[in-house]
Formats: C-alpha cells, sequence, structure tokens
C-alpha cells in the first residue's frame, strides 16, 4: 500500500491535491498555496471594478 500524502484545498478552485515529490524533496510543501500556475494567476488577477 502506498504511503499516504498530506493534502491541501486549492483556494481558487477549491480542489484537493496531494503534495508532489518534488516539493517534498525541496522542502517546499509548507509554501505552496495554489494546485498549479494558473490558479495561482488567477489569485494575482484582479476582478474589474464595476463602472
Amino acid at each position: 500500500m502506498p504511503a499516504q500524502r498530506e493534502v491541501k484545498i486549492c483556494p481558487v478552485c477549491g480542489l484537493p491535491f496531494q503534495n508532489r515529490k518534488k516539493w517534498a524533496s525541496r522542502g517546499q510543501w509548507d509554501q505552496i498555496v495554489y494546485c498549479s500556475r494558473r490558479c495561482r494567476s488567477a489569485a494575482v488577477r484582479k476582478p474589474e471594478s464595476s463602472r
């Protein structure tokens, strides 16, 4: 049986994502917030203000 990985929920899309081998080996899991580059860039973009 494979080892259980830690899971976080992406604040943009709401989907769960697991700790990746790349993040674990670099010790970056605590710094990871978003599941993908797309969600990270969507979080940075601000909604257009209503006119």
